[in-house]
């Protein structure tokens, strides 16, 4: 439906706080979409920092936190999926012609390419078979157009993203419109989903 963000350094520690936040399509400033109204959400928000003195004797070794594995910790091997769904305003210098690459620890896959084509679909799903959570991994995806076959251009970036994998893995599933890098108003829709 929409979203917002509270920086915390407009609340005060330890005192609720009564909030009325209109949601946005996304956390652009300058996209218009947002000026339409996606209506409100009001909660109390309390601030709760993180204090040296909340650790317990267990917890510290050395002056250093120690982690320990919670019961929500992802343990063991799966699959990565990476659903490439489709573009939007992607725009080259010379041609437009787009595939996406995907790297990914080392690895290149690639989409098929669509001739002539701003807001290009793919549909295009690659599977990662891991044998641990992809926690501290990025990924890379780049949009790229193909010169024609007979071209004096070469293939352009036409913008690219770095998805952190640890919020997949935590959510299992994540599908977001991201603002593609080094483009003007490109965006990118992809799905990440870690299946165990």
């Amino acid at each position: 439906m929409g979203m917002n963000v509270i920086p915390v350094k407009e609340l005060t520690a330890d005192e609720p706080k009564m909030l009325t936040l209109n949601l946005l399509k996304n956390m652009d400033p300058n996209d218009p979409q947002n000026e339409k109204s996606r209506g409100q959400l009001t909660m109390q928000l309390t601030y709760k920092p993180f204090k040296e003195d909340d650790l317990t004797e267990d917890a510290t070794e050395n002056g250093y936190v120690v982690e320990t594995a919670s019961a929500n910790a992802p343990e063991g091997g799966g699959m990565l999926v990476v659903t490439v769904h489709e573009a939007q305003d992607v725009e080259g210098k010379h041609h437009t012609n787009p595939y996406v690459r995907v790297l990914f620890r080392g690895e290149e896959r690639k989409t098929k390419h669509v001739k002539k084509n701003r807001d290009p679909r793919w549909e295009h799903e690659f599977e990662y078979m891991l044998e641990e959570p992809p926690l501290n991994d990025k990924m890379h995806i780049e949009v790229v157009s193909k010169p024609p076959r007979i071209g004096l251009h070469s293939k352009e970036l036409l913008g690219y993203v770095d998805i952190t994998l640890g919020d997949v893995v935590r959510n299992k599933r994540i599908n977001e419109k991201y603002h593609l890098i080094d483009s003007k108003n490109g965006r990118l829709q992809v799905e990440l989903q870690w299946r165990t």
